[in-house]
């Protein structure tokens, strides 16, 4: 399983985890949901208590990943194949443009 820390701006906004299925789930801090309701990261997922799960990685977090030259410049730095969107999602994505940014949660901590 792996899974990183979602922030908005300064904020810790939620959890985005690969389960060991291969499937996906997003889901808002129990903190942000109370402080921050209307600070959603996207108009398809607005802040809710509940989780989001998909088959496959969730689009605004795809849009996150690099594209083009600079994806195949992450992919070869980091020996990342480039279908290993979760993986690139944790190794790219921890200091983006915009407001969000994802931070790796290593496999064998338990918080």
């Amino acid at each position: 399983m792996r899974r990183g820390k979602v922030f908005y701006q300064d904020w810790y906004a939620g959890l985005v985890t690969e389960t060991e299925e291969g499937d996906y789930v997003f889901q808002y801090d129990a903190q942000y949901v109370r402080e921050h309701p209307n600070a959603f990261l996207t108009f398809t997922m607005p802040v809710t208590d509940k989780p989001y799960t998909d088959n496959r990685l969730f689009p605004f977090f795809e849009g996150l990943i690099p594209e083009g030259w600079l994806l195949e410049i992450a992919s070869t730095s980091w020996k990342i194949n480039r279908n290993d969107r979760m993986g690139l999602l944790l190794a790219c994505c921890q200091n983006c443009i915009g407001a969000v940014s994802v931070h790796p949660i290593p496999e064998d901590d338990a918080a």
